[in-house]
């Protein structure tokens, strides 16, 4: 082989062998595995307690898809804002879907919903209606190191009232009569403080509750009516003393929610009739008609008024009912009458559920 030929043979096996190598590029960093800060936190307080919720983080800080997480610092703090949380006041241990192992398939909602209950400290608690409290959350990687905070979320921080010791619901003609008892030791005036109690109303086999209503806490009213319930349903009643607080930064109002009376079960059964009814006059036809007897009345005003019933006697003779179905107007026709006699009429009022009023106060009429 001549030089010339061993030159271009080296040269080509020289950038094969360059080519096949490949060249080296520009270092990746290892991921930090950071987890993106929560941006969601809510916070609902009840009485002493702080119920918290936030969405787990699924992404790191450089947009992958998290690995392994860490533990979740709960912060609480008097600061309206909040650099960093020194000291925690708890640690929860990494969600068990993500720790110590890779995601292996999408997450469903449902597991990436946390939860924490701090129980607020009487120290921290103050009838200065501005007075709030901060809280945020921090989620670490394995490491112990964080991306920052979670948004901040702020409650009051003024004291609730403990509720009554029970709450008492009885079935009566104007509806569910609620009462409870007074408590003496409700505070005196507090400037832009008030508080109220609030019953809340559920029937069975529903998820949520229904606001009643609520009154001024005070033992000049201890006691309210339900008349938006149905008959022959049964309830669950609670009662809740609320804080009503006037912020005066910016003349906003805020409420808390105290703790809830023990639950009183009610099946609202309706025993009780509708009103009697009252006006009941007659009028006989005339000479030359056939004979009948005209009854009018003033009509009931039960929301619940099936009809009525008209009742009938003659003299030394029982009373019977005349009509064989309710009568739905205050009106009726007898036609099943005598000439040359005397009748006695009293009506009665029906509501859906069979209950009947007591009779009228009589009127008779005599046929010509």
């Amino acid at each position: 082989m001549s030089q010339n030929a061993l030159k271009l043979f080296l040269c080509l096996l020289s950038g094969s062998l360059l080519s096949s190598c490949g060249s080296p590029g520009i270092p990746v960093p290892p991921s930090l595995e950071l987890p993106k800060p929560v941006s969601d936190l809510r916070a609902v307080r009840k009485g002493s307690k702080v119920y918290l919720s936030w969405t787990i983080p699924t992404r790191t800080t450089e947009r992958q898809t998290v690995r392994y997480l860490g533990p979740t610092r709960i912060c609480r703090a008097l600061e309206k804002t909040v650099g960093e949380c020194r000291n925690p006041i708890a640690e929860l241990a990494p969600p068990s879907q993500v720790s110590k192992q890779q995601r292996k398939s999408p997450p469903q909602k449902s597991d990436l919903q946390a939860s924490y209950i701090d129980t607020l400290p009487q120290e921290l608690q103050s009838n200065n209606p501005d007075a709030q409290i901060t809280y945020t959350v921090a989620v670490l990687n394995e490491s112990g190191r964080s991306a920052g905070l979670s948004n901040g979320v702020r409650v009051p921080a003024a004291p609730t009232l403990p509720p009554p010791p029970s709450l008492n619901a009885e079935p009566t003609t104007q509806g569910i009569h609620l009462s409870w008892s007074c408590d003496s030791q409700i505070p005196g005036s507090i400037p832009a403080i008030q508080y109220r109690i609030r019953i809340y109303r559920r029937a069975q086999g529903d998820r949520n509750d229904v606001k009643v209503g609520e009154v001024d806490f005070n033992c000049a009213t201890s006691s309210m009516v339900d008349q938006s319930f149905e008959w022959e349903k049964t309830y669950k009643y609670r009662a809740t003393v609320v804080t009503l607080l006037t912020i005066a930064t910016d003349k906003t109002q805020a409420e808390i929610e105290g703790d809830d009376t023990p639950v009183t079960k009610l099946l609202a059964h309706d025993v009780f009739p509708p009103a009697v009814p009252a006006g009941l006059q007659t009028v006989a036809s005339g000479p030359e008609e056939p004979p009948s007897v005209d009854l009018v009345w003033m009509p009931d005003t039960d929301t619940d008024l099936a009809g009525y019933n008209v009742y009938r006697r003659e003299e030394s003779a029982p009373w019977g009912k005349v009509n064989r179905e309710l009568i739905k107007a205050p009106a009726f026709r007898d036609q099943d009458v005598q000439p040359k006699r005397t009748y006695h009429y009293s009506v009665s009022a029906v509501d859906l559920r069979g209950n009947e009023s007591e009779h009228s106060p009589v009127a008779s009429e005599t046929v010509p």
